[in-house]
């Protein structure tokens, strides 16, 4: 099996990478970059290029691909209300990613979505995959038309169609210096002595999963029949006051904390049920929290270090927020 994963270079990406050749699945990459924690797998094939870029796109699909992996993105949730054009132009580019998969006889498309956006204010928790869903911002508005997209050329050209939402991803390898994280991002401030800002009074509750959990699940959509739509979480909720003192514990040292005023485009609460994730794939997470936020500090503690000093320099370059960057 012959697997291409687009954005596999992000932090979600390089861990479904991970997974894929763990299973020994052939596996070519195409981002705009290289990853940034760690030099280029020797048993994978890396193409520079944008999801904007179809002829690099198509050479990619012309060698004889069988599933494709979208994990691809250019904005964020906290700014796609400033920049909607950015997100309407990753739904032109997803759309035209899947009418290259139909020309070039693709099996199966793997779309990561977002189970944290697309269901918008939850009328009932946990979630599940039938639940109305009402996005609050222009970024789960688009990550619900690309999985619309994605299923109606599923039927049209008869590829299989797998969407998986997921929740609020953290691990080792995601940025500490970006926009989006808030695991790695508070770690890193407390780490540092800085300041943690905080939108609301931090009663807002989210599902966070470890990402190696979620790239397992990525790798037996990959290899099974199950097709549609899956909920990816750990299925329980913390808020984010908890989360800070948590994270503190696990750090051993106080927290500073700024108090913001809450966001519009934050839902108060979401947790997803992940139950058809266990019928369809017998998956279901491995990694509490607790243990996975001990993961992430040795990790942050090991790229503090004076010997980590170029990492570092490469991990705060730009963010995370280009082209085809993996994101939920």
């Amino acid at each position: 099996m012959r697997v291409l994963a687009v954005g596999g270079n992000g932090f979600i990406g390089s861990h479904v990478v991970d997974a894929l050749v763990a299973a020994g699945v052939d596996v070519s990459v195409l981002d705009v970059a290289d990853e940034r924690y760690r030099a280029p797998l020797p048993d994978v094939r890396y193409i520079r290029g944008s999801l904007a870029d179809q002829l690099t796109i198509e050479n990619a699909l012309s060698t004889g691909i069988d599933v494709v992996i979208h994990l691809a993105g250019s904005t964020l949730p906290q700014t796609s209300m400033d920049s909607p054009v950015a997100d309407v132009q990753n739904l032109l580019n997803s759309i035209t990613l899947f009418q290259l998969c139909a020309t070039y006889k693709v099996k199966k498309v793997i779309f990561i979505s977002s189970g944290g956006t697309v269901y918008g204010r939850a009328k009932r928790l946990p979630v599940s995959e039938g639940d109305s869903t009402d996005p609050l911002c222009s970024y789960g508005i688009i990550k619900l038309a690309i999985e619309k997209y994605l299923f109606c050329y599923s039927r049209l050209y008869g590829f299989d169609a797998v969407v998986l939402r997921l929740a609020n991803p953290y691990g080792i390898r995601q940025s500490p210096q970006g926009q989006q994280g808030a695991v790695p991002i508070f770690m890193w401030k407390i780490l540092h002595g800085e300041p943690i800002s905080m939108w609301g009074d931090g009663s807002t509750i989210r599902d966070f999963m470890h990402v190696k959990d979620a790239a397992r699940l990525c790798m037996l959509a990959t290899l099974s029949e199950c097709s549609g739509v899956f909920n990816v979480g750990s299925g329980h909720g913390i808020s984010v006051a908890d989360l800070i003192s948590l994270i503190s514990r696990t750090l051993n040292r106080r927290v500073e904390i700024v108090r913001q005023p809450a966001r519009k485009f934050d839902v108060p609460a979401i947790v997803l049920d992940c139950m058809r994730a266990n019928r369809c794939f017998d998956w279901q997470p491995q990694i509490v929290l607790s243990e996975g936020l001990k993961e992430v500090a040795e990790w942050l503690i090991w790229l503090s270090s004076s010997s980590s000093l170029e990492v570092r320099a490469v991990a705060g370059a730009n963010g995370y927020n280009q082209n085809v960057r993996g994101g939920a």
